[in-house]
């Protein structure tokens, strides 16, 4: 009876792609031949999950698999069909096999689609066969992450900046831009960036996690921007103009309008961030917060003392 690939995965048909990968990658690091030499047990465990997981987690093949079931697709794809043009080594690369020569290598180089006899196993050179005088596979080299931090100004501007990071055993400076309206947690490629690859492969990628430091004056939601203004009683039952400090630098004039009330937000359209990669910017919003006096002269006391009496 051929074999069960979700049993063998211990899954269910439910199982989507990114459970299907991770059940893989544990098993592979538990079973690979480099954590088990001359382990035989380990090695046909080995070769089980990763047919299994050939198959799975090609959706085509997938679907084949569960349309016509274990028996009927063992008998219509042979191994060769089952690995061929399939990719193991960015697994590997990641659990730290292969890439660097060695068993792990030559087993991504069986399963990255370099051509083979038909009929022959597809594990033979990896586990001990007759190894035919082929080129290293090139490796794309791994991708870097660098932790940017930068100010609300630099947000609303947009920004050029410069960084120095460790990329093998050397710095290197780079000089890149900040597009306008980008926000904390969101991350910029700059391809090419990362390690260098092994054997002529493309180097990876450099990401760039940007962090927007708080400010003290302003905060912020999306693409709007909020700043607390303290009014005196008088300002705001008769109305009054105040100026309001904004992000591009500069001082915008308001009319505060009679009779406003305490955490009334006032509207400055447009004077936001910048939408990221987008047209469009978003609002500023004035928070009126109305002071009370914490002490008073006897004056303006006897003037408050009337104002009670005629009801306010």
């Amino acid at each position: 009876m051929a074999d069960d690939y979700y049993k063998i995965l211990g899954l269910n048909k439910s199982a989507s792609t990114d459970e299907i990968k991770k059940v893989y990658r544990k098993l592979a690091l538990k079973y690979h031949p480099d954590r088990n030499p001359g382990n035989k047990e380990a090695e046909e465990r080995f070769k089980k999950i990763s047919e299994a997981y050939a198959v799975l987690s090609d959706p085509e093949k997938k679907k084949q698999y569960d349309t016509f079931g274990s028996q009927a697709f063992s008998q219509k794809f042979s191994q060769e069909d089952i690995f061929g043009n399939f990719d193991f080594s960015s697994i590997f690369r990641d659990l730290g096999f292969g890439g660097g020569g060695g068993q792990g290598a030559d087993f991504s180089r069986v399963f990255m689609g370099g051509r083979q006899q038909r009929g022959r196993d597809p594990f033979s050179d990896f586990f001990g066969g007759q190894q035919q005088s082929q080129q290293p596979i090139p490796q794309r080299g791994n991708d870097l992450e660098y932790n940017l931090s930068m100010t609300l100004e630099e947000a609303y501007t947009g920004s050029e900046k410069r960084i120095s990071f460790r990329k093998g055993k050397e710095n290197e400076d780079i000089q890149f831009k900040i597009p306008k309206g980008i926000c904390s947690g969101q991350k910029l490629r700059l391809s090419g960036k990362g390690s260098a690859g092994a054997y002529g492969g493309p180097s990876g990628d450099l990401y760039i996690n940007v962090n927007v430091l708080p400010h003290s004056v302003f905060t912020r939601e999306g693409n709007d921007i909020f700043i607390n203004k303290n009014i005196n009683f008088t300002e705001a039952v008769l109305g009054t103009s105040i100026d309001i400090p904004t992000l591009a630098g500069t001082k915008k004039r308001i009319r505060i309008p009679s009779n406003t009330q305490n955490n009334t937000k006032v509207r400055m359209k447009g004077y936001g961030l910048p939408s990221f990669k987008k047209s469009g910017k978003g609002d500023q919003y004035v928070r009126i917060l109305i002071e009370i006096p914490k002490k008073l002269s006897e004056k303006q006391l006897e003037l408050v003392k009337k104002l009670a009496k005629e009801g306010l």
